[in-house]
């Protein structure tokens, strides 16, 4: 079997690897708000990462909050799983990546949350920056949320 793999990930099994470290990261939440925060990924045990953000929530109305989220990644037959950090962990979808001729690495999920349906979609680029998107929409959620990370020095 080939695996998908992109001149600056390497391997799609290998992208849990590469994140490990902090990345800054600019999110917007369509009409509704933006944040800057850091990203840490940090190792756990069993080849598991450890996923949590800080940072600055901008409503639309200007209100300013700290926020906070959190999650597991863990490898999976050609991309990952993410995790909601709980115990015990609960799945959140998992990622199967392919590969395109413009050397990014991407992948697809889904995940129905009560009648909120989440559409996820990953891109690693070949610059090294990655950009994560979902698309909400049910009776209680409306949105499109979309977050560029760039690794820290």
């Amino acid at each position: 079997m080939n695996e998908a793999t992109s001149d600056g990930w390497g391997a799609a099994t290998d992208v849990t690897k590469k994140l490990t470290g902090s990345w800054s990261f600019n999110r917007v939440i369509e009409g509704q708000a933006t944040m800057q925060g850091v990203a840490i990924f940090t190792p756990l045990d069993g080849g598991w990462l450890a996923y949590r953000e800080q940072g600055h929530l901008k409503l639309a109305n200007g209100t300013i909050v700290q926020a906070e989220r959190e999650y597991i990644f863990s490898n999976s037959d050609g991309g990952f799983k993410v995790l909601f950090r709980e115990d015990p962990p609960r799945l959140f979808h998992e990622i199967s990546l392919s590969a395109s001729s413009g050397g990014e690495l991407s992948g697809r999920a889904r995940h129905l949350c009560k009648h909120d349906d989440y559409q996820s979609a990953y891109m690693f680029l070949p610059d090294g920056t990655f950009v994560v998107r979902h698309v909400v929409s049910g009776p209680r959620k409306d949105y499109t949320m979309n977050t560029t990370y760039t690794r820290l020095p």
